[in-house]
């Protein structure tokens, strides 16, 4: 959006006889009443400490006391990825601004809606480098939708509802509402709802008609097709439709990382997860289809490799509602703007009419996809040093505790079996930072989660290297009776890094040993730190144990549970496309890769 920041916030609202003169302070908080906001996450500081005191005396918001910013972001996520409503957090100046931009970056990578109010100097102060002045509003403008300075009180109650309008429409996504402390402290009318006038932000959700109808042609000609699912499909909510679609055309389906359980798992239609990490069949669907219908997704080169070597011989409908993705990395030839559940919709209705009583011929396509499912399933190698299968432990977790869990991670090799391993059959069971790649995403999240959803088990799966960034929340946790499960895969080590070293470094491992696994100083012991926290905290270092400790983390629901399975450092996440080639060369295991038909 434009960079002229004060030309967006709306005009305040000329005073009434009936309309009560509050501070700006209480504005925040009657907006957010007024907004349907049930719950934030914050901490307070000197600029936003005039918010804090009407906040304490309200009853409708429930305020979560984070011991880091960082947390407070994240925690906002989880809630907004769990329930679909947009997040909230809030923070003081300076540095209490500067440790929410790694949550809002994975935000505005992710399109999590989320709406960050943070204090700022008196702006009579703004450019003198004032005691904790940071200008949040310039840091996170390429990370935002939208970024307001508020600088009086008058326009606390419409920069806020606009803040909520734009997180929540179009491509979900960050936006932070700045407001000095003098605008706090001062009083005006509040006149609700404010006009919200926002000059340029029309979100197209209506597709064209006639890109519809030549989408739905390309699919009923196609003999390769596949629906690439992305995280737009989860975002926009259009499971169901998907479901319909992919029924009708009979097309095989892939879920990226950020669209698991976009579609079920156990449906016969579902190939797996494409890219880096991808399921053999799911990798070379795409790379040897005839037709790529992209919904929500964005080519990510995590999923194409090198873009200009992926699926060569396909043509591509690329449906999103954001324009700007559309023929940014792969040229769609239909290109489609709108939001994808109405589009699913209108797609579906269009290829019925296309095809009428018949249906595509893709027999010789399913023979080959089922052929490559039999031969490379998915599956891991058991362990030789006699620790713990890493992939066994997060399957067995989802097998435990089922479908309708939560299941949220950190990043790298944990989450890549956590996104193989588990089987998700709904939306919103899986949050993970797919664009940003955070680590210390998982244990703040899936607090997010729970509070969101407190009827659901809700897993923080983590490593040992990301929970040591974040794990401060649990007394977050603790004080607020935040009961989640904690599963830390602890391999020792910076394990996706480890593997990248092992396989292209020739082993030479680089400070990525982190001693807190088996046969080392266990700094810190993951036991005594879930004790000391006040969780219910468990060692599992032999096979026999994993399913007891599971069982007994699910019957806990008074505390949070640490569970701290000590895994082999050595276990490697396959299948592997190395970085900079085409996805043709998937490897399925270390020095065994598919064979293939590049002219296919």
């Amino acid at each position: 959006m434009s960079t002229d920041i004060s030309a967006a916030i709306p005009r305040p609202p000329s005073r009434t006889p009936s309309a009560p003169v509050i501070t700006g302070a209480e504005a925040v908080v009657r907006s957010l009443d007024n907004l349907g906001v049930t719950e934030v996450f914050g901490l307070p500081g000197g600029a936003i400490m005039p918010v804090y005191d009407p906040l304490m005396d309200d009853e409708a918001v429930r305020h979560i006391l984070v011991r880091h910013e960082q947390g407070a972001g994240h925690a906002a996520e989880g809630y907004a990825a769990a329930s679909g409503r947009v997040g909230v957090t809030i923070a003081t100046s300076g540095p209490g601004a500067t440790n929410l931009v790694t949550a809002i970056a994975d935000a505005y990578m992710d399109s999590v809606p989320l709406v960050c109010i943070t204090g700022q100097v008196f702006s009579t102060l703004m450019g003198t480098d004032a005691f904790q002045e940071a200008d949040i509003v310039g840091i996170t403008m390429p990370i935002t939708k939208h970024s307001f300075l508020v600088k009086t009180a008058e326009e606390i109650p419409g920069a806020i509802a606009a803040a909520f309008e734009i997180a929540g429409t179009g491509r979900p996504g960050p936006v932070l509402v700045d407001i000095t402390k003098d605008a706090q402290q001062n009083s005006a009318p509040f006149v609700w709802p404010p006009k919200i006038d926002l000059p340029g932000y029309r979100p197209v959700t209506k597709a064209h008609g006639k890109q519809i109808q030549a989408a739905a042609q390309l699919l009923a000609e196609s003999h390769k097709p596949v629906l690439y699912v992305g995280g737009g499909v989860i975002r926009g909510g259009a499971s169901d439709e998907l479901l319909t679609l992919a029924e009708a055309t009979g097309a095989p389906v892939v879920t990226t990382l950020m669209a698991r359980g976009a579609f079920p798992d156990s449906h016969p239609q579902h190939l797996g997860m494409p890219g880096m990490h991808g399921t053999v069949p799911a990798v070379l669907a795409l790379q040897e289809s005839d037709l790529i219908v992209a919904l929500g997704a964005r080519f990510d080169d995590r999923v194409t490799g090198k873009a200009s070597l992926f699926a060569p011989h396909a043509k591509v409908v690329h449906v999103d509602i954001d324009p700007a993705e559309i023929s940014k990395i792969r040229f769609a030839d239909v290109p489609i703007v709108g939001d994808v559940r109405d589009v699913l919709v209108d797609l579906e209705s269009a290829f019925r009419g296309v095809i009428g009583d018949g249906k595509p011929d893709t027999t010789e396509w399913w023979a080959y996809l089922d052929g490559l499912r039999e031969e490379f399933p998915l599956g891991y190698a058991p362990t030789t040093d006699g620790l713990l299968s890493p992939q066994h432990v997060i399957q067995r977790i989802g097998e435990l505790t089922g479908p309708e869990g939560v299941y949220a991670s950190g990043v790298g090799q944990h989450q890549m079996w956590a996104a193989q391993f588990i089987k998700y059959e709904r939306p919103n069971s899986w949050l993970n930072s797919g664009g940003a790649g955070t680590m210390g995403y998982a244990v703040p999240a899936a607090m997010g989660a729970k509070v969101a959803q407190p009827e659901r088990v809700v897993w923080a799966i983590d490593g040992d290297g990301c929970f040591q960034m974040t794990n401060q929340e649990l007394a977050t946790c603790v004080i607020n009776q935040i009961p989640i499960k904690v599963a830390i895969i602890n391999n020792s080590s910076l394990g996706m890094v480890r593997q990248w070293q092992t396989l292209f470094f020739d082993g030479r491992h680089s400070n990525t040993d982190l001693n807190t696994g088996h046969g080392t100083a266990r700094v810190p012991d993951f036991v005594k730190l879930g004790e000391a926290y006040g969780c219910l905290a468990i060692r599992v270092e032999t096979e026999d144990q994993i399913d007891d400790a599971i069982k007994l983390a699910l019957e806990t629901n008074d505390r949070p549970v640490v569970i701290d399975f000590v895994v082999s450092a050595d276990a490697m996440v396959w299948p592997m496309v190395p970085q900079g080639v085409s996805n043709s060369y998937i490897q399925y295991a270390r020095e065994h890769a598919p064979a293939f038909d590049e002219e296919a």
